[in-house]
Parts: structure tokens; C-alpha cells; sequence
């Protein structure tokens, strides 16, 4: 899988409901980009069949939201949620320096 384009994502788990954990991490693509992996788990496009998902777990079937984060941090489709998105700690820096464009601090765990 070292040739597949990866990139950083944001990731929310709706299985549960319209807000879920989150995390923005690095995904690897498929060839044809129709599915993603990320943390082990493989995931395929919805194509459209989702409600307020766009993605699913291939193995358990549970809905996600997967996109490309937001420069201004309001990755969740409801910002109104208290639940905090966690960051990778092996994509933090780049996150903060290259997607949010500020200096990446020692102690965020979630976007501002």
C-alpha cells in the first residue's frame, strides 16, 4: 500500500447518531479511491445512500463522514457539538502548520 496516495482527513463516526467521534488522521486510498483505510479498518464510498454519511465500514457496516478538514476548523457537519475531535498525534504538526495555517502548540487535542 506504500504507492497509494494518503492524506490527512477528518473522520466522524455515525453510527450512533448526527455527532460521533472524531478524529483527523491520515487516510491511504485505495487506487481507484473508492474505499480508504485508516486506523486498520477499511471503508467505502455511500454513493449518495447515506444519511449524513458519505462512507462505511466495510467489516461492521457503521456509517462515517469522511472529508478533507476545513482551515478554519469546523469540520463537523453539526459545529454545535461539545465533542472534541481528536488529532493524530503523527499528523499534529502538519495539521496545524499546513491545513489551519498556525503554529502547531504541544497541548491541542482539537480544533479551535
Amino acid at each position: 500500500m506504500s504507492n497509494h496516495r494518503s492524506q490527512i482527513m477528518y473522520v466522524e463516526d455515525k453510527s450512533a447518531g448526527l455527532n460521533g467521534p472524531a478524529w483527523i488522521g491520515r487516510v491511504v486510498f485505495s487506487k481507484s479511491v473508492a474505499s480508504l483505510t485508516y486506523r486498520g479498518r477499511t471503508f467505502q464510498r455511500l454513493g449518495g445512500r447515506g444519511f449524513k454519511a458519505n462512507f462505511f465500514d466495510v467489516e461492521t457496516g457503521d456509517h462515517f463522514w469522511i472529508s478533507g478538514p476545513r482551515r478554519d476548523g469546523k469540520d463537523r457537519l453539526y459545529p454545535q457539538s461539545s465533542m472534541p475531535v481528536q488529532i493524530d498525534g503523527d499528523v499534529a504538526e502538519a495539521y496545524w502548520t499546513s491545513i489551519r495555517q498556525q503554529p502547531a502548540p504541544a497541548s491541542r487535542h482539537a480544533p479551535a
